[in-house]
């Protein structure tokens, strides 16, 4: 696994459960009929293409947009009735999240640590100088780079037990991203925090999931371990010294292919170990497999519903 697994005993109740839930804006469906459960003391990732129903599956998971069919739950209780006990539990950290642009970060601090009786004031003040954001600017004065950093302090300074964030670290330089990337490790180490991030930059989330959800159209196209993704899709380096490749492949398992008769290069999704070799003997080629990373699974994933049969 690629996060740091919890420690702590895991809870009997998911932080959040969908069965069958749609979700439709008129005539839009933006999830179909969508059944999932999110691991406690997990790192998730929650990856599909822009209008794939990320962002409304996130905001269904905090409470902001109820299903129009089906039920979700977080931390047991439906997604309609959540009060204070839960939302005090849930941090919610948005691409561009609502703040008030007249106060200051630290304003603003103070303002969102007198609903939360858990904030953390020694955690703050640490974030506050590794994400290198200073408390006397308004926020109306901010980059969206710096938003984007108060956004995870909100988040993350009332130490919450479901951390749900929506490209939360999209604007930010590589070095302040790679601290906020260690600091969601840390959350989870330290404090047993169950994270669902959604972002496009594969690379980062690549470094802290340990489990990854993709969506297509509004569907669950996958829903397993980032390890077994890796053991199950590959790209095989097929070597003919007679030059006696194929122009094509019939194997289902195959999802994409380019080279000529004495080289290819093949996109598969098949986990069975002996598949290479069967298929090295049955084109009497030699086949060198390389482990795919997120970046290029993802689409395989995002097109697996037309490409395995």
């Amino acid at each position: 696994m690629n996060a740091v697994t919890a420690t702590s005993a895991a809870p009997t109740v998911a932080p959040f459960a969908a069965r069958g839930i749609t979700k439709r804006y008129g005539s839009l469906v933006a999830l179909n009929d969508v059944t999932l459960e999110i691991p406690a003391g997990r790192i998730v990732g929650l990856l599909g293409r822009n209008g794939a129903g990320k962002t409304t599956l996130l905001n269904i998971v905090s409470g902001i947009v109820l299903p129009s069919a089906g039920s979700a739950a977080t931390f047991g209780v439906p997604t309609d009735r959540l009060d204070t006990p839960q939302l005090t539990r849930l941090g919610v950290v948005q691409q561009e999240g609502g703040m008030i642009s007249w106060m200051t970060v630290r304003q603003h601090l103070d303002f969102n640590a007198s609903f939360y009786p858990s904030w953390d004031r020694k955690l703050e003040q640490r974030l506050l100088g590794e994400l290198e954001l200073d408390p006397k600017r308004r926020i109306v004065q901010l980059s969206t780079g710096d938003r984007q950093k108060a956004g995870l302090l909100l988040g993350l300074c009332h130490r919450p037990a479901l951390l749900v964030l929506d490209e939360p670290m999209s604007a930010l330089d590589p070095i302040v991203r790679a601290r906020a990337l260690d600091l969601l490790i840390e959350r989870l180490r330290d404090d047993g925090c169950t994270v669902l991030v959604s972002s496009h930059i594969l690379n980062d989330v690549e470094k802290i999931v340990d489990r990854v959800i993709c969506l297509d159209q509004g569907e669950v196209v996958a829903d397993a371990a980032f390890d077994e993704l890796q053991e199950t899709y590959a790209e095989w380096i097929l070597s003919s010294p007679a030059g006696t490749l194929p122009t094509a492949y019939p194997e289902p398992f195959v999802l994409s292919h380019h080279g000529d008769a004495r080289q290819a290069r093949l996109r598969v999704r098949t986990n069975e170990f002996e598949a290479a070799e069967k298929f090295a003997s049955d084109y009497g080629a030699q086949v060198q497999r390389r482990p795919l990373n997120l970046e290029e699974i993802f689409p395989l994933l995002a097109n697996s519903r037309k490409d395995v049969r």
